[in-house]
């Protein structure tokens, strides 16, 4: 066995190597039992499987929004625009007021859709798992849509970035 399997990955060696992958920027919103709204604002995201449709996101454990997702059964991924890094700085920042200026619309499981995004997908909670300083929820898309026209949100060492046309 090999040395290098035992050592240890340095925290921003890390970081820096997983910066170079570039994603899409979404903001998970789910809504509790009692009607209050959580979400947040990932790139995290990934679909897992075609059948049945299910799809996957991470929260880490210290996110404000944490035990909210924590106590839900459902969830919406909504997928940003170019022009939408002003929703996901709110959706980032613990002391916004996150739901105050989007349209909203709920579909099957309650989770706030946001009107405006590129697309959304509206999961019941399939499965979570453990996943270090993350835990992994797995959703069962039970209704998904393509809302408006544009370029996705894109996300790259460390900042918002647009997708050059090929």
């Amino acid at each position: 066995m090999s040395a290098d399997l035992d050592a240890e990955v340095d925290r921003s060696d890390f970081k820096a190597v997983l910066g170079r992958w570039a994603t899409g920027v979404a903001v998970v919103t789910t809504r509790l039992p009692d009607g209050r709204l959580a979400g947040l604002t990932v790139n995290s995201f990934a679909s897992v499987s075609l059948d049945p449709p299910l799809v996957l996101f991470s929260i880490g454990r210290d996110a404000g929004s944490f035990e909210a997702f924590g106590k839900t059964g459902c969830f919406a991924v909504n997928l940003l625009r170019q022009d939408q890094a002003e929703v996901s700085n709110r959706f980032a920042d613990p002391d916004a007021e996150r739901f105050a200026v989007d349209r909203t619309e709920k579909w099957i499981t309650g989770a706030p859709i946001l009107s405006d995004a590129l697309a959304a997908l509206d999961c019941d909670v399939h499965a979570r798992h453990e996943g270090g300083d993350h835990v992994i929820i797995v959703g069962h898309v039970r209704k998904l849509k393509v809302l408006n026209d544009g370029h996705p949100l894109g996300y790259w060492l460390g900042g918002y970035r647009a997708l050059s046309s090929l």
